[in-house]
């Protein structure tokens, strides 16, 4: 018992003697110790033994807050630019309208059986069927509008609008009457209708394509003047949806004309009766634009002689004058080309004025 000895146990695991030899030589200064990094597991990460023990900065965290800003911004600049793209070609977008189709016309001179009665305007007027019609204009009325399934109530009265503007300066307007400038009804038409319009006042033709008297109501002022009455009116406008893409509205209207003779002694009045249907279309760039497309014509005239060509005006005959016995020019039926249609109508008794005799 004179030195000390081992503990009855042993040496002490790492003191002096004991068995982890190779650490007697490691030692831990001061600068060592205060450099190192303390990591404190928190509650949660002490009672998972698989958790880690310093949480992970996440990346987006350590960008600045005006990279943040860009990094958003150009994000919202490729969602908004993908969202146009697709809707610039989504597979459902409304079908362009196709192109103006070329006006088809069809023009009945109607002949009367006996010679033109003749009076004062006034006279003829009161003893029709046109007494009962309004004075120019206001013969031109529109109807109710309503909305259509893809046009607005302000689109539908924007066609309506239109086609009653062509109807009054291609039907009421003097000038155009007369023969006169015609550039007013030209203006109302889609450009891609003026190529057909201006080679149908320059070179009409009858032909179903080029008449003059397809587009507008006109008279040959060397021979026919217009009496001092006005003209009566009687009509109506109807409107259809055609299509997601365009409208279309259809005009029938009676125009009653008093007229004489442009030369010689003044003449009793005649009048002169036409029935004029018509059909327009609108796309929404018509109505944008203030255009229309005339697709449809068909007229029926008299009294007018048959065999006449009324492509470039219309031939009324006059008080006193009769039909005649002028027939249309033959068809060919083994001629080549363009076929003809030549048409040709009685005017029916009761459509002339009575005037009462003096």
């Amino acid at each position: 018992m004179n030195g000390s000895g081992d503990p009855p146990e042993g040496t002490p695991e790492g003191a002096p003697g004991g068995g982890d030899e190779e650490y007697r030589s490691v030692v831990f200064d001061e600068s060592f110790v205060r450099a190192a990094r303390l990591q404190e597991f928190s509650a949660r990460e002490r009672m998972d033994d698989h958790a880690p023990a310093v949480r992970t900065r996440h990346a987006w965290a350590r960008v600045s807050a005006s990279r943040q800003v860009l990094l958003l911004v150009v994000l919202i600049a490729l969602a908004f630019g993908t969202a146009v793209y697709m809707g610039l070609r989504h597979p459902y977008k409304d079908p362009r309208p196709p192109s103006a189709e070329p006006l088809r016309i069809a023009i009945v001179p109607l002949a009367p059986r006996d010679p033109v009665p003749g009076a004062p305007a006034q006279d003829l007027f009161a003893s029709s069927p046109a007494a009962q019609f309004r004075d120019g204009t206001e013969g031109v009325t529109l109807p109710a509008v309503r909305r259509t399934q893809n046009f607005s109530e302000s689109l539908v009265m924007a066609a309506l609008a239109i086609a009653k503007e062509y109807t009054v300066k291609s039907a009421l307007d003097p000038a155009a009457l007369t023969g006169g400038a015609q550039r007013s009804v030209r203006l109302l038409l889609a450009p891609s209708q003026l190529d057909q319009f201006d080679r149908s006042l320059d070179h009409p033709a009858d032909d179903g394509r080029h008449a003059a008297t397809g587009w507008l109501i006109r008279f040959d002022p060397a021979q026919i003047a217009l009496a001092a009455a006005p003209v009566r009116t009687h009509g109506t406008f109807t409107v259809t949806e055609v299509s997601s893409a365009a409208l279309e509205v259809n005009s029938d209207h009676t125009f009653v004309y008093a007229v004489h003779a442009a030369k010689g002694e003044p003449a009793q009045d005649s009048l002169f009766v036409v029935r004029r249907t018509m059909r327009f279309r609108f796309d929404r760039d018509d109505l944008q634009e203030h255009h229309l497309q005339v697709l449809q014509t068909y007229v029926q005239a008299g009294p007018e002689a048959c065999g006449v060509d009324d492509s470039a005006y219309l031939r009324p005959l006059l008080a006193g004058q009769t039909a005649g016995t002028g027939t249309p020019a033959g068809t060919d039926p083994y001629a080549t080309g363009q076929p003809t249609a030549a048409l040709c109508g009685t005017l029916a008794p009761g459509a002339q004025p009575t005037p009462p005799r003096r």
